[in-house]
């Protein structure tokens, strides 16, 4: 005999005989046996005390031994329950397995039967602790794991658009006349995307097409790249193949395809008579038809060798002229439903101080066209840049 009980067992009779019985066989074998003779005491117990087994009869005046049992687990979900029944309650003891019981024991008891039941009863409940142990140890295991993969990810994400973002500022040097453009371009496009309630994912992949939009720049010659008066027929030509340049490149990369289709149709109208495709409407990618007005109000504001930027004021007004034929009337409904301050905070945020958002003051702001060859000092289209 064990001379340390190893497991506390809680013995429920309405038979005083039977519970001392089974007490007494019990603490012989090594355990530490206390009973009681109802189902009124055993939850009285059990809310007091901790039990490593129940066994109970199954009759019982007041609560039963299935009323008992679904207590049980309940309450102590983790505490083996063995139900003892009479040769004629078999069928019961089997519904009783089946509602979670671990066995059941026939009276009259044999002895030994009943402690080997119980011992096979808290092994069984012994796993079934280890496996949750387990179970819960590998949820905590798969849960950091997917933190650090999440983070590690996320990292990768950070020096991916870092370096795209360092990419978008040297193609900004290359070309002088546009020097944090992209930066710009792409706050305007993300701050009326919102207004679009674009979704995260959404965002950062317009953020990526608008930030690489002239990527394909750098297949284009210095000489017409940076030509400080009109382009020819020809060379136009030239310079439109940027945006199928820029395309080809970013398409390779898995995590750039819809940002590649940004670069792609960045320069299409929604008339139709832009380029490369001549797409219409909304056969040019949402991303793309926000980009344009970004596009083109940067391109107006900024200083050109050909002419000075021009005031807020000037921007939107063209913008406005080209709702239908240049740009979408819905972006441009968003576009100018957003204050002129805040356009200017995000010119300031995009570290851009050579000139400041302004409203027209009088015929002393209008500024003349060089030898550039344009005829309108605001048809920011004519040199298709």
């Amino acid at each position: 005999m064990n001379s340390i009980p190893q497991f506390r067992i809680l013995v429920v009779d309405d038979d005083p005989a039977i519970c001392a019985l089974l007490s007494t066989k019990l603490n012989f074998s090594g355990f530490a046996s206390q009973s009681c003779n109802s189902g009124e005491e055993a939850l009285k117990l059990l809310s007091e005390e901790t039990f490593d087994a129940i066994i109970s009869d199954l009759n019982m005046p007041g609560i039963s031994g299935l009323e008992l049992l679904e207590a049980t687990r309940r309450l102590v979900p983790h505490t083996a329950f063995l139900m003892a029944t009479g040769v004629g309650d078999v069928a019961v003891g089997v519904t009783a397995m089946k509602q979670g019981a671990a066995d059941y024991l026939l009276k009259p008891f044999q002895l030994e039967a009943v402690v080997v039941s119980l011992r096979r009863a808290l092994d069984m409940k012994r796993m079934e602790a280890e496996l949750a142990e387990y179970r819960h140890r590998l949820e905590e295991m798969v849960e950091q794991r997917t933190k650090q993969l999440k983070f590690a990810m996320r990292r990768i994400e950070l020096t991916y658009d870092e370096t795209l973002g360092a990419l978008a500022g040297a193609l900004d040097l290359r070309d002088n006349d546009t020097a944090g453009h992209s930066r710009r371009v792409t706050l305007y496009s993300l701050e009326m995307a919102k207004k679009l309630s674009f979704s995260s994912d959404e965002l950062k992949q317009l953020e990526r097409g608008a930030n690489l939009h002239d990527i394909g720049k750098i297949g284009i010659p210095d000489s017409i790249l940076l030509k400080p008066s009109k382009l020819t027929p020809e060379e136009t030509a030239i310079m439109q193949t940027h945006v199928q340049i820029g395309y080809e490149l970013l398409s390779r990369v898995a995590f750039l395809a819809s940002a590649a289709q940004i670069v792609l149709t960045h320069q299409e109208y929604y008339d139709g008579t832009g380029y490369p495709q001549g797409l219409a409407g909304e056969e040019i990618p949402l991303g793309a038809r926000i980009f344009a007005i970004s596009d083109t109000m940067d391109a107006m504001m900024s200083d050109r060798p050909y002419r000075r930027g021009r005031p807020f004021g000037v921007a939107r007004a063209e913008i406005t002229k080209e709702s239908g034929r240049q740009f979408d009337p819905r972006i441009v409904d968003v576009f100018l439903s957003i204050p002129e301050e805040t356009w200017a905070r995000i010119r300031t945020e995009a570290g851009e101080n050579r000139l400041e958002l302004r409203r027209p003051r009088g015929e002393n702001q209008t500024l003349k066209a060089d030898n550039a060859g344009l005829d309108d000092p605001l048809d920011i289209t004519a040199q298709a840049r």
